[in-house]
């Protein structure tokens, strides 16, 4: 028969210790007060202890050798645990998963984060166009409509003063009011001062031909008014860039006639030049 080879003292003694303490601990159903290993009970354990080793030792002798066998409690537990074990490595390989699952995420996050602020921007933009166009069509709608009278101010002097002032700020909108001053107080000096403005915008664009009726109409019977003169030169001036030579030498004679004495040199020179670029006799 096959026996176990010869166990030293301590390995014996430490094993049926083991055991013995693992079936106290089996055996009890309700958990009791710890036990105090004190000198009587560590003596009273080496006494066992001895008898199992003698009584072990007398079953190898007799051909019966001693077998340990596991705790079948043990064994459960054990599987248990691998089983944890098994658990444990799957939630991890899972965690691990979904940490690159997550980090994937969180790039194409900031990918469309960008892109929507480019998006915002375009937006923006568009948004801005837009509006600047519908603010164009409303400006122009109102441009192009027909001009009614209408008193900002319920006074012609004032009516005047605002479109001089919106002119610096807004020059469509400023000539558009110099038009509406005209038609609201046609018999008014406001009218005729608004005249001569429009005049003169038109020939700082350049635009003689269209200044020639705004003068003639601010001229409209020869005012006295102590603008007239100069305005009187400008038309004579518009009428000779067009070609109208014997319409500014018309101007000039009634200039000479009604304004001529005592006006400022200024005035004079530049009629003298006229009247020499027109060829008036």
């Amino acid at each position: 028969m096959l026996k176990l080879p010869k166990l030293s003292r301590n390995a014996l003694m430490t094993a049926l210790g083991v055991s013995l303490i693992a079936g106290t601990v089996i055996a009890q159903v309700a958990p009791t007060e710890p036990i105090i290993w004190d000198k009587r009970r560590l003596d009273q354990l080496d006494r066992n202890v001895r008898k199992l080793e003698r009584a072990i030792f007398q079953r190898n002798a007799d051909g019966q050798p001693f077998l340990m066998e596991p705790d079948p409690e043990v064994v459960a537990l054990q599987g248990r645990v691998g089983g944890v074990d098994r658990r444990l490595a799957d939630v991890e390989a899972t965690i691990q998963r979904m940490n690159g699952d997550i980090e994937s995420l969180t790039l194409d996050l900031e990918q469309m984060k960008t892109e929507n602020g480019r998006l915002r921007t375009r937006l923006g933009e568009a948004e801005a166009r837009v509006g600047s166009l519908e603010q164009r069509a409303r400006e122009e709608a109102e441009l192009n409509a027909p001009i009614v009278a209408n008193s900002p101010t319920g006074a012609a002097a004032g009516d005047l003063a605002a479109a001089n002032r919106l002119l610096s700020t807004n020059p469509a909108r400023g000539e558009r009011a110099l038009e509406v001053v005209i038609v609201t107080w046609p018999d008014a000096e406001e009218a005729r001062l608004a005249n001569v403005r429009l005049g003169d915008l038109r020939v700082e664009d350049q635009d003689t031909a269209g200044a020639v009726p705004y003068y003639a109409a601010a001229l409209r019977g020869w005012p006295t008014a102590g603008w007239a003169p100069e305005a009187t030169i400008k038309l004579a001036e518009a009428l000779e860039a067009e070609d109208q030579s014997t319409d500014a030498c018309i101007a000039l004679r009634e200039f000479r006639t009604r304004y001529g004495t005592g006006a400022p040199q200024s005035l004079t020179t530049r009629a003298t030049a006229v009247r020499t670029s027109a060829g008036c006799r």
